[in-house]
């Protein structure tokens, strides 16, 4: 089984890594970075942390130089989801299906305007690029797949992903629908990341500050509202998630956090963004989604000037 993960960070590298241990599949990767892509060719894909692994992954910056591949994993920011299928599309040309793993929503529907078999996928592990060529895992979590409904992939092709992502180590399981899984993580992470984001908060400290976990709960209640009003129904509690994250992991960085730090463009538009363009097409309103969005908009816009 031949498998191109499209995106080698924090997540993707994870998945890379743990497939490419596996004696029956070929894992290529696609990356934009030059520095981390000759750093995999040279020694190997690092995993450390939560994780301790080393494995040979055929990275490449030039997708042209990927075979066809059975298995696509997008795992790119949703800031990349555009440029990168487009630099990748024919890898998945013959029959390929596409899983995205990445946060927020919106990006499935990108994929399958070049992709014919998408996947909606929700993954939970935690991490960063530590060095070029190297992942620090600073938590490991389960990780959900199913069919795009408007563009699905086969069902044998999600049983395959879903088979072989547990017998690289990693907790993964078919859904025949993920939306509630995937809104339920939707909501965790735009409670939490841009007000993170914008206060410079770890994820304890935002929860153990009366003030920010109080906002956390009313941008969950707006988002909960939506998800109700489209039918969708969460798998779990987000706000109980957000405090055993507090409790287990405090000094976590989220990612929107890391972001900013390094003035790099965020993913507000995908989750926060996305739960207020779901709440204007359902009929409800989001002025805490929006006020954040704004917010974090705001913030970009200071880098430039």
């Amino acid at each position: 089984m031949r498998i191109c993960v499209v995106g080698c960070g924090a997540i993707g590298g994870l998945y890379a890594a743990h497939l490419a241990a596996l004696p029956d599949a070929e894992v290529w990767a696609y990356d934009a970075a030059e520095d981390h892509v000759a750093a995999i060719a040279q020694d190997g894909l690092r995993l450390t942390g939560a994780v301790q692994l080393t494995a040979n992954v055929q990275a490449r910056t030039n997708a042209r130089t990927i075979p066809p591949c059975d298995l696509g994993i997008l795992a790119t920011k949703g800031t990349a989801t555009a440029a990168a299928i487009d630099a990748t599309a024919a890898v998945f040309a013959r029959g390929g299906a596409v899983c995205s793993v990445q946060n927020g929503i919106g990006n499935e529907e990108i994929i399958a305007g070049r992709v014919p078999r998408v996947m909606r996928g929700v993954t939970l592990p935690a991490g960063r690029i530590a060095a070029p060529g190297v992942i620090h895992v600073d938590a490991l979590g389960p990780t959900w797949i199913g069919p795009f409904e408007p563009s699905p992939a086969a069902p044998e092709q999600v049983a395959a992903l879903a088979a072989l992502l547990v017998r690289s180590g990693l907790d993964t399981r078919a859904l025949e629908d993920v939306r509630g899984a995937q809104w339920t993580k939707l909501l965790f992470n735009a409670a939490t990341n841009p007000l993170s984001a914008l206060t410079g908060l770890t994820h304890g400290e935002l929860c153990h500050y009366p003030q920010t976990r109080q906002l956390v709960g009313e941008l969950l209640r707006e988002g909960q509202a939506v998800a109700d009003a489209l039918g969708i129904e969460l798998d779990a509690d987000p706000g109980e998630l957000v405090d055993d994250a507090a409790r287990v992991n405090p000094d976590h960085r989220p990612s929107m956090l890391q972001d900013v730090a390094g003035r790099r463009a965020t993913e507000i538009a995908t989750l926060n963004g996305g739960i207020v363009d779901a709440g204007r097409a359902a009929g409800v309103p989001t002025p805490l989604h929006e006020a954040t969005v704004s917010l974090i908009r705001g913030l970009e816009r200071s880098w430039a000037a």
